[in-house]
């Protein structure tokens, strides 16, 4: 075999899934809604980007990963073009996020539908510009904006709404 042996190149991918795992959670977390398929959407996604590691770029491992994890989310919605918003996961919050926030924040995007969901995350949370999303969602670029303007819209709406009936 050419190329790094396995023990390396287990190695090399040990050390990213420990130094991305947690980030490619949180961004799971947005695309799902859901902490268990969060979890089952890394861990497959996780499994792809291993058979493929000797191919992938090391600078571009986490996005490559965020990008099959994002196909395998799009290719779930196909399958079932339905979905319940879940339960709210265990995820890690963002060192700047109160525990409030970040379950406000979970609950108002697991009232979007599927496309508005991910490219709400992908776009604001991971912060891609709208090509990278639309090419990661296989998407015009129009359609991420559109699904962008419309799930902002309902997030506001939402956020407006939950925020005079629940006051803190």
């Amino acid at each position: 075999m050419f190329g790094i042996g396995k023990a390396t190149r287990d190695a090399e991918f040990t050390a990213f899934v420990e130094a991305s795992g947690p980030a490619l959670l949180r961004v799971a977390v947005g695309l799902t809604g859901s902490g268990a398929a969060a979890r089952e959407l890394v861990q497959a996604s996780l499994v792809k980007a291993y058979v493929a590691w000797p191919r992938i770029r090391r600078d571009e491992a986490y996005a490559y990963t965020r990008r099959i994890m994002a196909n395998e989310r799009v290719d779930a919605w196909r399958s079932t073009r339905r979905e319940s918003p879940g339960d709210i996961p265990d995820a890690a919050a963002p060192a700047s996020a109160s525990v409030e926030d970040r379950d406000q924040l979970l609950r108002l995007l697991a009232t979007l539908a599927p496309q508005q969901r991910a490219v709400v995350v992908l776009r604001y949370y991971e912060d891609l510009s709208e090509r990278e999303v639309a090419q990661t969602l296989g998407i015009s670029p129009g359609a991420v904006k559109s699904a962008a303007s419309r799930g902002l819209a309902h997030l506001r709406a939402a956020a407006t709404l939950a925020t005079k009936e629940s006051p803190r």
